[in-house]
């Protein structure tokens, strides 16, 4: 798995810790900084659509400056997009967008949520997503979430008003919190939420808007500007020797699988957002006028509010434990709240800045990774009072595996206590994974049963120590993930979840098997034992047609951890056939037929990931011409690899190596999707890419987008333009427009029937202009919209073939699409 150089992440705030992250270790500022949000009772919700949509620098500058209860409710989770920086697509990146957006939310102050919806793909209009959707569900979730966090504002990311204008998916978030807004407070709405959650009003619905929205900055400056609000969102924190437009790009910077690194900047910079419902504040730089933020707006919240505005008012930052008493008397009143929203918000806040005042640090560590089901696990404990505060713990519980010790430890002034226990994990508990990947879902929903786990934005861990501590004589409880630590050579102290995995997992590597030359292939299945002493036999499921030798394979994995390949021989049938196989592994009575996956990047917490373990095979009529492809990889795709499972030699070509007599020994030259956006030296190396083209050779290029194109003058040997034209429908008919071209002909003849069982799409950002040297071959087009002319283009270019091409073979390869294979084999035997 690739790595990413580390990046610091920074809040002001001190941010609700993710699982396996290191723990916060706040200094003086940032706790004065805490205490100020401590004393600011109102909430923002900021509404888009995926991954990234959201405005970091008003989310931040709600959060640090305003210090408002701030967060990001994105409706998906960025399933449907591209990954630059691992082979992870579909779940498992939605799993990384997830857990970027939390790295992201670390680093401005804000908090996350999600609902149900499934990122399947571009879809062009509103009414098209929330079909697919299914729009009762989401709105449901979307009223749910407006419940559960109660926000006296909330912002739109994108316009309700413009549907078919931007993606489907944008329009809809806004479309859906608009009609939210409207129902949230009636209790005959969505009522079986209301056994968890209460009706909710929230005061004002805006829209974040800017001069984008109005198609230039000219016609913005000539707007009426009557709804709208503005901030200043530079503002610059001296506390911290940062801006919040460096801040906030420092969160952007969290996006890394999208390549959404962002340049800091200082000086004032507006926001402007527009009124959609509610009362305009008079005072237009004042989101939350009218509202009361003070402890005043709940019942027995005054008498909090007056010692709290003291201790924030005489903080002293060379001892902030000298706050202490006054900050442990006001805990005692918030726990008396009768307001249970702001008294579960408030609480947790209060008992964290207790702890970072005093230097409390109170820590649960498994002495492994993971564990199985009735495993045996040690937890080792540390605790350490940093200040002269009265504290003792009292007690410390891990419910999960019988853990209750009673002893209690004196925390004098930096003395650490050290103890240790033993438990066993219960068969009862579930397995640590994705919880909304549990159970198989549609195209546009997740399927979650549990009404409480909808919109977390990840699975709660289950195994948890609760140190009761009394704090000058007050008993406060404080709980910690139990966590798994460890020492790297080179990162130093490194933390990971502690897991619950199964007792074995079954994977094969290649997720999609091509059977192209020869009906038997060798599958080679990786088994890994999560426990010691794992005696069984390993079977192969195959569909029906096809064959499997031997049928069961004895396994014997002495340690945890140790892995063994066993290889099975399949057979498939003589005619063109596809299916699923699933290794099966029987330990004792029990089967087990899941994969466990694991993603390890050092920007975000390192992820496993239980799956169906299951691999498609494809029997596949295909002929080919030509043998060894270069190929010149993009923005992540795994087309190298889809190639040389039906038999090309691939050889991966350094766009720095490239020169005309390098070129020569390849039948075809493949370019990665969108790299011509990403590699600065395909602008000085695209002379040569072309001239091998016209002594002979055959050149693919897959789709770019205009947008940052590093080579524009001469991407073809002939003019051509791209633009944002795509087809959406992975179902939309194809039109041949050239149906006696060689592309289409030779060496496989393609029919209507190789473009069955396409996903996602058919293809993205056509060139729409080119000149009279290419040839369109296909033609498609979405429902309601004019033919797209330019999903492939060909061109004779001196002795060979120029080939531009934005179908979107980097998504059907990986599922297997037997007509994207032997219509690309077409493509690369061109001229042959």
């Amino acid at each position: 798995m690739r790595k990413l150089l580390f990046v610091v992440s920074f809040s002001l705030l001190i941010p609700c810790v993710s699982i396996a992250q290191q723990p916060q270790k706040p200094n003086a500022s940032e706790i004065h900084q805490s205490i100020k949000k401590l004393n600011f009772l109102g909430s923002v919700l900021y509404v888009a659509a995926h991954p990234d949509d959201e405005n970091t620098r008003l989310i931040s500058y709600m959060a640090n400056h305003v210090k408002a209860r701030t967060a990001y409710l994105s409706l998906t989770r960025g399933d449907g997009g591209q990954n630059l920086i691992g082979p992870e697509i579909r779940e498992l990146l939605g799993v990384i967008r997830t857990q970027e957006l939390l790295a992201a939310r670390r680093t401005d102050g804000g908090e996350q949520m999600f609902t149900r919806a499934n990122d399947f793909g571009y879809s062009k209009h509103p009414d098209e997503t929330l079909s697919i959707w299914d729009k009762k569900e989401v709105l449901g979730d979307v009223v749910w979430a407006i419940r559960k966090f109660r926000p006296d504002v909330i912002i739109n990311r994108f316009n309700h008003r413009t549907p078919g204008t931007t993606h489907g998916h944008h329009t809809s978030s806004a479309m859906l919190s608009v009609e939210a807004f409207d129902l949230v407070g009636n209790s005959t709405i969505y009522p079986d939420q209301l056994k968890h959650v209460n009706a909710w009003q929230p005061t004002r619905l805006f829209f974040n808007t800017s001069w984008w929205f109005y198609g230039s900055r000219e016609n913005f400056e000539k707007a009426d500007k009557t709804n709208l609000l503005s901030f200043d969102t530079g503002v610059y924190y001296p506390s911290s020797g940062l801006s919040n437009t460096e801040i906030a790009s420092l969160s952007r910077s969290q996006h890394k699988s999208q390549g959404f690194g962002s340049t800091g900047s200082r000086g004032k910079q507006t926001e402007y957002i527009e009124l959609i419902k509610g009362q305009l504040p008079k005072d237009k730089t004042n989101i939350f006028e009218g509202i009361d933020t003070s402890w005043n707006r709940i019942k027995g919240g005054k008498a909090i509010g007056d010692i709290l505005y003291q201790v924030e008012k005489d903080f002293d930052f060379r001892n902030p434990s000298a706050s202490i008493p006054q900050l442990v008397k006001a805990y005692n009143l918030i726990e008396q709240l009768e307001d249970e929203h702001w008294k579960t918000i408030k609480s947790k806040e209060i008992k964290s800045i207790i702890a970072s005042a005093s230097g409390l640090y109170l820590e649960a560590v498994a002495t492994a990774p993971n564990i199985t089901k009735d495993g045996e696990v040690t937890i080792k404990v540390e605790a350490i009072n940093r200040s002269n505060s009265n504290i003792v713990l009292k007690s410390t519980k891990i419910d999960a595996i019988n853990i209750n010790d009673t002893s209690e430890k004196n925390l004098t002034n930096n003395t650490r206590q050290n103890l240790e226990f033993k438990g066993k994990i219960p068969n009862s508990l579930e397995y640590t994974n994705p919880y909304w990947l549990n159970n198989k879902g549609t195209l546009g929903m997740y399927k979650v049963e549990d009404r409480k786990l909808i919109g977390k934005p990840e699975t709660d861990h289950k195994i948890k120590a609760t140190f009761t501590v009394a704090v000058e004589g007050v008993i406060i409880p404080f709980t910690k993930e139990v966590v798994y630590k460890t020492n790297d050579p080179v990162k130093g102290e490194v933390y990971k979840p502690f897991e619950i995995i199964p007792v074995v997992s079954a994977g094969i590597k290649d997720k999609v098997i091509i059977y192209a030359n020869g009906l038997s292939k060798k599958i080679p299945i990786t088994i890994k034992a999560g426990k010691s002493n794992l005696k069984g036999k390993v079977s192969l499921a195959h569909p029906d047609g096809w064959s499997v030798s031997p049928k069961t394979i004895d396994i014997n994995l002495t340690q945890k951890g140790e892995e063994k390949t066993v290889v099975f021989t399949l057979t498939s049938p003589e005619q063109q056939s596809e299916g699923y196989i699933s290794p099966m592994v029987q330990i004792g009575d029990k089967t087990y037929a899941k994969e466990v996956v694991t993603i390890d990047y050092d920007h975000i917490p390192y992820q496993t990931v239980i799956l169906p373990s299951e691999t498609k095979v494809v029997r596949l009529d295909i002929k080919k011409k030509g043998q060894n492809i270069g190929y010149i990889e993009g923005a992540g795709d795994v087309v190298p690899e889809s190639l040389k499972q039906i038999g090309y030699k691939v050889t991966t070509i350094d766009p720095e190596t490239i020169a005309p007599e390098s070129l020569k020994t390849y039948d075809a030259i493949v370019i990665g999707i969108r790299a011509y956006n990403t590699i600065e030296a395909l602008k000085f190396k695209q002379q040569y890419l072309l001239e091998y083209v016209k002594n002979g050779g055959n050149l693919i290029v897959q789709y770019n987008t205009s947008h940052r194109l590093k080579v524009s003058d001469n991407l073809g040997p002939y003019p051509l333009k791209l633009s944002r034209d795509r087809v959406t429908d992975e179902n939309a008919e194809i039109t041949f427009s050239a149906p006696d071209h060689q592309v289409l002909n030779s060496p496989n003849k393609i029919t209507s029937n190789d473009f069955t069982g396409w996903v996602q799409e058919r293809g993205l950002y056509f060139p729409n202009e080119w000149s009279k040297e290419y040839t369109a071959i296909l033609e498609a087009n979405d429902k309601g919209e004019s033919k797209k002319k330019g999903p492939l283009l060909v061109a004779k270019y001196g002795k060979g073939y120029y080939v531009y091409t934005g179908l979107s073979f980097f998504r059907e390869f990986p599922a297997g699409v037997p007509g994207a294979f032997r219509l690309f084999a077409n493509m690369l035997s061109l001229g042959k």
